[in-house]
């Protein structure tokens, strides 16, 4: 009888083992399990994970997923985490590593925000996921600029240092991941030649670029976090460059930052910036022109209040685009959201280990204290 039993078990035991579907096992490489899953999808489906509020598929077990939150100068909008300097006051203390723990601290305070909302059967949410559109590392060329605190200053150079700093600070390594996992995902933004005005942003076209101020100026802290940061997102900009928006851009998304750079990871796009391609811009007829253009471009999620993505199954039936270009954008989010270990067992995840004492804590109020002080100017 005891022996009948084991056999039972070892059997049950096996069952369960085949019916795990490649993509749910966490020994696999990234790219294998977003192979098999993509492979499970339907169009409509991916199209709906290329948004950035990705809705749940609960047949697949993939939880609701956000895109979108912020972490400029601390965690946004996320309660009772510690806030530090805007990025503008950090940059003239032109301490690299002291920035580095700046954004350790912040980063862990948006995992452990994260991990007490699934320990209490929460979901994911706006402004509170694992992917962070954070460094801005455009360049402050003009003080009339509103948005010019949120960026490292005037100096390429200064920017690129200080950028680095900030992703290897949010994103952690895989090796304190348990030799695979990342903190948080990191984007540089806006891609590219984005300084201002505000008020032009969804209808400027920038044709007057030089190439020496476009390679000395504008590219370089989107090469260095490229190549030597790492960072696992690009957001493209809201204007258009040379005729193109820039998340409609060849040149920029495939010809520079993946051919020339070997860029391999994300591009996300500002908020609205695929809309602009019809509301503005003029540069295509409707929504699901405008999905097709940005797909093929290079865009992989979008960002949006009413998404142009949606219609991407539409632009499949309409010859706009084929489901197997698609295909390699899926890949590429799926992956990033495998890296994070969100779709694994908490308890295989180092960092959801980080617990609610580390939210605004002794710590790094001192941290943010001693960059408070470094960053005094006269």
């Amino acid at each position: 009888m005891k022996r009948a039993n084991l056999l039972l078990l070892f059997f049950a035991v096996s069952l369960s083992i085949m019916a795990q579907y490649p993509y749910q096992n966490p020994s696999l490489s990234n790219a294998e399990r977003a192979k098999d899953l993509l492979s499970r999808l339907t169009l409509e489906e991916k199209a709906l994970l290329m948004c950035d509020e990705s809705e749940a598929i609960p047949r697949l077990g993939i939880k609701k997923f956000f895109w979108w939150s912020e972490a400029l100068h601390g965690a946004a909008n996320m309660g009772n985490v510690t806030v530090f300097p805007e990025p503008i006051a950090m940059a003239s203390s032109f301490n690299d590593a002291l920035l580095y723990n700046v954004f350790d601290a912040a980063s862990t305070e948006m995992r452990a925000q994260y991990n007490q909302r699934m320990l209490n059967g929460g979901e994911d949410q706006k402004f509170h996921s694992l992917s962070v559109w954070t460094p801005n590392v455009n360049i402050f060329r003009d003080p009339r600029w509103g948005r010019g605190q949120e960026t490292y200053g005037e100096d390429p150079y200064l920017t690129s240092r200080m950028g680095l700093s900030v992703v290897s600070g949010l994103q952690g390594t895989p090796k304190l991941g348990g030799g695979k996992y990342l903190k948080l995902l990191a984007c540089a933004k806006h891609y590219a030649v984005h300084s201002g005005p505000e008020w032009s942003r969804h209808e400027a076209n920038l044709t007057d670029v030089s190439p020496r101020d476009l390679w000395e100026t504008y590219m370089p802290a989107f090469k260095t976090l490229v190549q030597k940061g790492d960072v696992r997102e690009v957001m493209c900009a809201y204007q258009r460059w040379d005729d193109d928006p820039c998340c409609g851009s060849n040149r920029l998304l495939q010809q520079i930052l993946r051919d020339e750079w070997g860029f391999k990871y994300m591009v996300v796009s500002d908020c609205g910036a695929i809309a602009d391609f019809y509301n503005s811009h003029k540069t295509s007829s409707d929504a699901t022109h405008a999905a097709a253009k940005g797909v093929i471009a290079g865009t992989d999620v979008e960002c949006g209040f009413g998404y142009a993505y949606s219609n991407l199954p539409e632009a499949v039936r309409r010859g706009l685009i084929t489901e197997a270009e698609i295909d390699k954008h899926v890949l590429r989010l799926l992956e990033g959201r495998f890296s994070l270990g969100e779709m694994d067992d908490p308890s295989i995840v180092p960092w959801s280990k980080i617990p609610a004492s580390k939210l605004n804590c002794k710590e790094h109020q001192q941290i943010a204290l001693d960059m408070a002080r470094q960053s005094v100017v006269l």
